[in-house]
């Protein structure tokens, strides 16, 4: 195995109570992303590139056994490294929950992972709908991301759908036009709309950003639409 691919992961965050919900948990970040999010704040870990090994990781998780409930699995684009598989299982083998934080291009990688019962949660970015997408993605990938929807909806899996919102790229009428596109799509539960935080290195030169979407009347009976951030 070539060494560039054996050390997928830019960096670990040990601890964390806020990126699992009701679980302790820590976060692999995988180096490398097929999108370029102009307002993208971890332009370090998708330009840039791994140094640690599954090795490594493995080690450090055998140590974490009993201390945490669950393994985020995040980046840049996780789903898209080739040994992704084989890293869960072996993850999944320790007792570990597995999240999983994926913009939806890999289906085929998200379809094997499902089939097999080796995760317990999704995070679904939900960039933009085709209008916006490749615009804000600097990629052509709403066909894959539709796909992966389709296969989490038509799975047992728990996941959550979310969308980062900056002033110049979304507005209220296209958060709108999302939740009405997740409602045709039978999409039900929580919405997560994550604001962009002004003053960080990011991906594009990104203007400030005012929070023009508020929270009220967005939700419906079937979409519960909540704020992070």
């Amino acid at each position: 195995m070539k060494k560039n691919v054996s050390t997928p992961i830019y960096s670990i965050t040990p601890f964390t109570l806020l990126d699992y919900a009701h679980q302790s948990a820590c976060i692999l970040w995988f180096a490398g992303c097929n999108m370029r999010c102009l307002y993208c704040y971890n332009p370090e870990i998708v330009l840039g590139k791994g140094s640690i090994s599954f090795e490594k990781t493995l080690s450090f998780l055998h140590s974490r056994k009993k201390v945490l409930d669950g393994v985020v699995f995040s980046g840049g684009e996780c789903l898209l490294h080739k040994n992704i598989i084989e890293l869960i299982v072996e993850v999944k083998k320790m007792g570990f929950l597995i999240k999983i934080d994926t913009n939806g291009s890999q289906p085929k990688v998200l379809k094997t992972l499902i089939e097999n019962q080796l995760i317990d949660y999704v995070a679904l970015d939900f960039k933009a709908l085709p209008g916006y997408f490749e615009k804000i993605t600097q990629s052509t990938l709403f066909s894959p991301f539709e796909k992966s929807l389709h296969l989490l909806l038509e799975s047992q899996l728990p996941f959550e759908v979310r969308t980062t919102v900056h002033s110049e790229l979304i507005r209220e009428k296209d958060i709108q036009l999302m939740i009405a596109y997740l409602e045709n799509k039978k999409y039900s539960g929580n919405y997560y709309i994550q604001h962009f935080v002004n003053g960080v290195q990011t991906l594009g030169k990104m203007e400030y950003s005012n929070r023009m979407i508020e929270q009220q009347m967005l939700s419906t009976t079937k979409i519960n639409v909540h704020f992070r951030g």
